[in-house]
């Protein structure tokens, strides 16, 4: 219900405002499953790419789009819920990272779309990252489902991570390629080496689609270093100013401590001036 009250209204005022283009919607099939994999720019990616194509896809969202307190939180979450959206639990716990490939597996077995974003979390700055074995391999491989690669373009432009109000005036774009067939590792879903192959086959033609320099990092480490590197710039900065007040405090102390002095220095005035002579 509300996935289809979302193509009624939100799909029309994206295009309105944004002008969105696609191309190679074609290679998404009219009907049976497939894995589409996506580069990930922004959180309005959410909302781009299922308003604009014409069948239902399923995506992972990371599962604190779905408890976080809050009227911001609950908003989002029945957003997310509303579109049918699979909550990921990564914080490491264990089992989690089990449950959403069998609820993606699911997705497949009833022929639906079921979207997943390899790098795992948003990029940070735009460029490309290590697609994180897993999910996407191994949903592939279990299923013998075609990955369909999506490079989203400008999507950062139109909403920063971080902003909320969008930025109007970004024509953004959606790029579809042909669906990669890996039936050939079907059943080895279990060897790590070839799920890392299945995964950087991916990310190669999602590199190839967007234009985005890739980086052979995660991209989690990828904001961890970027953190650091604010925290460390944040510091150096407090510590300029803090050293400029402090020269700037020592130089009007040595101001005024020569201003003492000379004061001191400076012979007495002794005469007094002589009283007018009455007549």
């Amino acid at each position: 219900m509300f996935y289809r009250l979302m193509k009624l209204i939100v799909a029309p005022l994206l295009r309105i405002f944004f002008r969105p283009w696609m191309e190679g919607e074609e290679n998404i099939p009219d009907e049976g499953a497939a894995i589409i994999a996506s580069n990930h720019l922004s959180f309005s990616d959410s909302f781009f790419f299922p308003a604009l194509i014409k069948r239902r896809v399923t995506f992972i969202a990371k599962a604190e789009y779905f408890n976080t307190p809050g009227l911001k939180g609950k908003l989002t979450a029945a957003f997310f819920k509303g579109v049918g959206q699979l909550p990921v639990d990564r914080s490491g716990v264990r089992g989690a990272g089990e449950a959403a490939i069998r609820s993606a597996v699911a997705v497949i077995e009833r022929g639906e779309l079921f979207g997943v974003y390899p790098e795992g979390t948003r990029s940070p700055d735009g460029k490309l990252y290590r697609g994180k074995v897993g999910g996407l391999a191994r949903v592939a491989l279990q299923t013998g489902a075609p990955v369909i690669p999506v490079a989203m373009i400008d999507t950062e432009k139109v909403q920063p991570p971080g902003q909320v109000v969008p930025n109007f005036g970004i024509r953004p774009g959606i790029r579809i390629g042909r669906p990669l067939d890996f039936s050939r590792y079907q059943g080895m879903e279990n060897d790590r080496f070839i799920l890392r192959s299945v995964t950087d086959e991916v990310m190669y033609e999602i590199m190839r689609l967007s234009g985005q320099e890739y980086v052979d990092i995660y991209a989690t480490a990828a904001k961890r270093q970027l953190t650091d590197d604010k925290k460390r710039a944040d510091a150096e900065r407090r510590a300029v100013q803090r050293a400029e007040k402090a020269a700037e405090k020592a130089t009007k102390d040595a101001e005024a401590a020569a201003a003492g002095a000379a004061a001191a220095e400076a012979p007495a005035d002794l005469d007094k001036p002589e009283k007018d002579e009455q007549d």
